[in-house]
């Protein structure tokens, strides 16, 4: 209902009609004019936007599932610690970095990383899955792969990392040594 007290629905119809001067009031009314000529713009646009791009739900369900499957590849999202901002990082962005810190220890490469929160804090837990050789001691390349984990974290994306839990899923052939190098280093298992 417009100031005027009449339907919007009304003075649109009637702006329509092929002889507006047939209602005196539509000429006069400051209410009524104002009101088509909002919805004379809008139906300008809304043409518009119909010719750009086809009608329908499936058209907008898509463009939907696009945005959507666009945040589920991100992962869940990370605070970081920043008492003056709401800062955070997507899951798999952090994990993407971790791997490649796991990555720079000769003789490993990490397979999946995830990040899980801890509490309520920043601090996360990470989980990792590895592939290593067995030229050296596990235990003690496990255990570079974990710090460098541990420094990166903090270092490149200032997460509070709690635990790095790893994994070794796969063994790979050892490193050649330096020098020319073998046509015929390959890893097992795919890695």
């Amino acid at each position: 209902m417009l100031p005027c007290h009449r339907l919007l629905s009304r003075a649109w119809e009637q702006a329509q009609d092929a002889e507006p001067a047939a209602d005196p009031h539509s000429l006069s009314c400051l209410h009524c004019r104002e009101a088509v000529e909002g919805l004379t713009a809008v139906n300008a646009v809304t043409r518009a936007l119909r010719a750009e791009d086809p009608p329908g739900l499936h058209a907008l369900a898509d463009r939907v599932m696009n945005v959507v499957r666009a945040e589920v590849r991100l992962g869940r999202l990370l605070p970081l610690p920043d008492p003056d901002r709401d800062l955070r990082i997507a899951e798999s962005t952090a994990a993407k970095v971790l791997r490649r810190a796991a990555d720079t220890i000769r003789g490993a490469r990490a397979a999946t990383c995830r990040l899980v929160p801890e509490g309520e804090g920043t601090g996360v837990r990470v989980t990792m899955t590895l592939a290593t050789a067995l030229n050296r001691p596990l235990l003690d390349r496990v255990h570079q792969v974990r710090r460098s984990v541990f420094d990166s974290a903090l270092r490149d994306l200032g997460l509070a990392v709690s635990a790095v839990d790893i994994t070794v899923v796969d063994v790979l052939e050892p490193w050649p040594p330096p020098g020319p190098v073998s046509s015929g280093h390959r890893t097992r298992g795919g890695m």
